[in-house]
Order: structure tokens, then C-alpha cells, then sequence
């Protein structure tokens, strides 16, 4: 695991086209905004975490609950844009 120190303002480099860059940074948390080719799926760890419990319950396959997970990251992106 690499840890880094990154203020307002300042990016990491993930291979040659992905770029983390922090927005902004308070007592609460980070924002940050991830900059990355379309086919490269980019999820949170606690909706995966969910739709592996859900998955599990339902007794289906993970690939179906992928394409959902995308769709809620979406949404979740599009509502935390227009606060």
C-alpha cells in the first residue's frame, strides 16, 4: 500500500490515463476528482461491499449487481454535483 500526503490542489498519477486530484480537504473529508477512460470502472468500496451482501442473500452473480452499482455511483455523483 502506498500512502501519500496531497494538499488542495495537488494529483496522483495512476498509469498513464487516470489522475486522482484533490478538490478539496476539511475536518469531515476529501474530495476528489478522478479523471479516467470510460471503460475503466471506478466504484465505491462500500457499494461493492453492499451489493456483495445483497448478492449473496439473492444467491446471484456479481456481474449482474456491477451494472446497478454503476448506475447508483452515477446518481450519487450527479447529487453530490448539484449540492
Amino acid at each position: 500500500m502506498l500512502i501519500l500526503y496531497r494538499k488542495k490542489g495537488d494529483s496522483i498519477l495512476i498509469g498513464d490515463n487516470i489522475t486522482i486530484s484533490v478538490i478539496e480537504s476539511s475536518m469531515d473529508g476529501v474530495r476528489l476528482a478522478i479523471d479516467a477512460p470510460r471503460e475503466v470502472s471506478i466504484l465505491r468500496k462500500e457499494l461493492m461491499e453492499a451489493a456483495e451482501v445483497n448478492r449473496e442473500s439473492a444467491g446471484t452473480d456479481a456481474s449482474e449487481n456491477k451494472d446497478v452499482l454503476k448506475q447508483m455511483n452515477e446518481m450519487l455523483k450527479r447529487k453530490e454535483r448539484s449540492e
